[in-house]
């Protein structure tokens, strides 16, 4: 299949890329950026600068590629992790879910596209249930003030890509990224790993927000079954351990060779960063993939984030 797929130089896409052009897929990627170019065609990609929030760039780039499938994979998150950056991050891939969901979703039904995934979170499933959350929890409908928008930016791009008439729309809720090319890596320049390294990611209160971890090569693989065999709806993609912070941060540290985290009162952090991180630190909802594997045939080659940690941080 011919696909395109947009923000192709972020976590994700390189793998995606590779993953896809394997495949025998003919893709045509997207980047913000014309010095990622040259990288995105030596995987085997047609390369291609768009402004996401540009409608006239966006259509443009898709009428010329005439796709099949159009894959959403845009962010604009990376960067030095200081709390006023992290801001405006968070604003940025806002708009990104939000006007730039809506001016691709305009291009793909245009030139009669048939099948659109897109990228979301899995961090704020609602808690209406106990137990781990499947793919037909809603999104946290009262999130905290402070990240209301980031969480209405997801639920966006959840209904406006599933509620498409003209084709399977399909949103991937994924776990927390880790592996080559994250944030969450051995590799220079990884921003999560190292905060870790220098115990700037702490604990908060209890550390009983469950997180689902997927290593990105997961991500990507899931990614181009959901391309392939998936159907409208969502599903969600992580690991198959699920696990409160307090578990697993002290192991990631770990393997980093760091000292263990810090331990930070909720308060405090509610104080300086806000409720919406001590939320997920302590209230986040563990997810089951059990329909991805079900439905699309994927297997992980990292079941857990343990052996993930250990084996595949570079």
């Amino acid at each position: 299949m011919k696909i395109f797929l947009a923000g192709a130089s972020g976590a994700i896409g390189g793998h995606l890329v590779t993953q896809l052009v394997a495949r025998g897929h003919e893709v045509v990627g997207t980047t913000r950026t014309p010095a990622k170019l040259g990288a995105l065609r030596d995987l085997g990609a047609q390369a291609v600068v768009v402004d996401a929030l540009d409608p006239e760039s966006v259509a443009d780039a898709v009428a010329k590629a005439e796709p099949e499938v159009v894959v959403h994979q845009m962010t604009a998150l990376g960067g030095p992790p200081d709390f006023r950056h992290a801001k405006r991050m968070a604003a940025a891939t806002d708009r990104l879910r939000v006007e730039g969901t809506d001016h691709l979703l305009a291009a793909a039904r245009a030139v009669g596209v048939r099948k659109f995934v897109a990228q979301s979170n899995a961090l704020w499933a609602a808690h209406t249930s106990p137990g781990l959350a499947d793919d037909n929890v809603a999104i946290e409908p009262n999130p905290p003030a402070d990240v209301r928008e980031s969480v209405d930016a997801l639920r966006h791009v959840e209904a406006a890509v599933t509620g498409i008439t003209w084709g399977d729309g399909i949103a991937l809720r994924y776990g927390g990224f880790y592996g080559p090319g994250t944030g969450l890596s051995t590799e220079p320049g990884a921003v999560m790993a190292q905060q870790v390294r220098d115990r700037k990611f702490p604990i908060v209160g209890n550390g009983a927000g469950v997180w689902s971890m997927v290593h990105i090569v997961d991500a990507a693989s899931a990614t181009v079954a959901a391309v392939e065999r998936g159907t409208a709806g969502i599903y969600n993609v992580a690991d198959d351990d699920p696990a409160p912070v307090s578990v697993w941060l002290p192991e990631l540290a770990q393997c980093l060779g760091a000292k263990p985290p810090r331990h930070i009162p909720a308060w405090l952090v509610r104080l300086v960063a806000g409720q919406g991180p001590v939320h997920l630190m302590t209230r986040a909802r563990g997810i089951s993939s059990d329909k991805a594997k079900r439905e699309l045939g994927w297997t992980l080659r990292y079941p857990s984030w343990r052996t993930g940690f250990r084996e595949g941080l570079g």
